[in-house]
């Protein structure tokens, strides 16, 4: 319980009007160590900060103002449990026992309107845990089947679809992209079932009408079948979010989704082998060991083609999903970006990481006359606090087993001209993109200090508002369809062969 900071709360209030950097907001002006303490006020005791046990803690009440965040507060508590040596008799004030004299003052009655009008919201984003430890362990136990049933099937019917490799491409290709399609339906019913989240979306003028609300309450997303998709990277699951946003694409891009990632997660059971099945690209970020293979998958995305309905061949649909900042927003990637941004003396975002370009430009080079697009989503969940990191807070336990998953996603999305970007030069392509990442911290910021993206003209009301989920249900029984249809052609096989081998 004791202060981590070597100061008290009062040293604090003295010598800084406001909170530093890691807990703004709290105003220090109102230091609670200078309050007056009244015997017949239940505040404090009613109220225990966050990691602050109550059975340890010899709680005296007070009155504490709302504007004090929990860090000063718990300073302020062991300032009044040092102050006295019996804090159930000790009439005297509490002061801080480093800066102040103790004395025999009379203590005043507490001041009128000082006290906590209500009681403090639960810490998490996402209010209290929502289930019990039973229901949780049954959450966790029926999503861990539920995914690793579907990931199983999915799997064999790679396998089983995998020889037309060495007879068809063209068919091969279509055949994987449908399995895709299985995972994007997993996943979109799982976030659904465990972890729903509402989604709101926004964006400039250069995303005017392609993105809109159907009649029955979903989104529905005009994008071209290729393009490259950059994003900020805050929590591990943004990719989830953003393949199903490929899902509500008309025509749907769920199954021609490719994603780069580090090269660890091939080696997964069932879900890294499903991944190298899909074409996904895997990193090890060393460029000098991921160009080759990085050119090899690039170069197979530019060139498989497909026969249209009108009988000319055209290139497979494409989105593909790059995070330029290489890393999800922690701790520890904000010190390397702090880091960095000091190295070269550039100005150091506070809401994202500064972008690596060099992959991206490699991307962007090879494809260059493929497509015509990049689109740019700046994503940001509900609540987090100032300075504070996603993966506090949606974890998979909380989101999923302990029903607290975000309570909205929020997309901010724009659109960039190919043609229009400085591919000629790396150095000016490093610029510009940088300078796409200040905007990105820009707009962050708007939605920290408004909860809200800039809103788009062109949509009633400025978003759209909807929910991750399946347009039906049935539409999962595709993950199950051609293992199912295998395994009856196999029960008919043995059947008709006990026959035979009866008659």
């Amino acid at each position: 319980t004791k202060d981590p900071s070597p100061q008290s709360a009062c040293a604090r209030a003295s010598s800084e009007p406001r909170c530093p950097k890691h807990h703004p907001g709290c105003r220090l002006s109102s230091c609670p160590t200078h309050l007056p303490v009244a015997r017949d006020t239940a505040t404090l005791s009613s109220y225990t900060p966050r990691r602050l046990s109550s059975d340890k803690l010899q709680r005296r009440p007070a009155t504490y103002p709302l504007s004090v965040c929990d860090r000063c507060l718990r300073a302020a508590i062991y300032d009044l449990r040092s102050s006295s040596s019996n804090p159930r008799t000790d009439t005297r004030p509490a002061m801080a026992t480093d800066v102040h004299k103790k004395t025999d003052a009379a203590i005043p009655g507490p001041a009128p309107n000082a006290g906590l009008a209500r009681k403090p919201s639960d810490p998490h984003p996402a209010g209290r845990v929502k289930h019990g430890r039973l229901m949780q362990i049954f959450r966790g136990v029926t999503f861990g089947i539920y995914f690793a049933t579907c990931c199983a099937a999915i799997f064999i019917t790679q396998l089983l679809g995998g020889w037309l490799y060495w007879v068809n491409r063209e068919l091969y290709y279509a055949y994987m992209a449908l399995t895709k399609q299985s995972f994007a339906l997993t996943t979109t019913a799982m976030t659904h079932l465990w972890g729903p989240a509402r989604i709101r979306i926004s964006g400039d003028a250069s995303v005017a009408g392609q993105i809109r609300k159907t009649p029955a309450g979903t989104v529905q997303f005009d994008f071209p079948e290729r393009l490259i998709l950059i994003a900020n990277h805050q929590i591990y699951t943004d990719w989830l979010y953003l393949w199903w946003v490929a899902y509500a694409n008309e025509p749907g891009m769920h199954g021609h989704f490719y994603i780069i990632l580090k090269e660890s997660l091939k080696y997964i059971p069932l879900v890294g082998w499903g991944m190298m099945f899909y074409g996904f690209i895997f990193m090890s970020r060393k460029m000098a060991t991921d160009r080759p293979r990085l050119a090899h998958r690039l170069n197979k995305l530019k060139e498989h083609q497909h026969v249209g309905p009108d009988g000319k061949k055209t290139l497979d649909p494409m989105w593909l999903l790059l995070f330029p900042e290489g890393t999800n927003l922690a701790a520890n990637g904000r010190r390397k970006s702090a880091a960095w941004a000091e190295k070269t003396g550039l100005k150091d975002p506070e809401h994202v990481l500064l972008p690596r370009s060099t992959g991206m430009f490699f991307c962007l080079s090879e494809l260059k006359g493929t497509l015509e697009y990049v689109y740019d989503c700046t994503v940001a969940y509900e609540g987090i606090p100032r300075g504070k990191f996603g993966e506090q807070y949606f974890s998979l336990v909380s989101t999923y087993f302990q029903g607290r998953p975000p309570k909205s996603v929020n997309f901010y999305w724009r659109r960039y001209r190919v043609a229009d970007m400085p591919l000629h030069d790396q150095k000016e392509f490093d610029a510009w993109v940088r300078e796409r990442w200040y905007e990105k911290d820009a707009l962050m910021e708007e939605y920290i200090s408004t909860g809200r993206f800039p809103p788009s003209k062109d949509l009633e009301g400025g978003y759209v508002e909807t929910e991750v989920r399946l347009r039906s249900l049935w539409e999962l029984s595709q993950v199950y369809v051609v293992v199912g249809a295998v395994g009856l052609v196999f029960r008919m096989l043995a059947k008709t062969m006990q026959r035979w081998m009866g008659s």
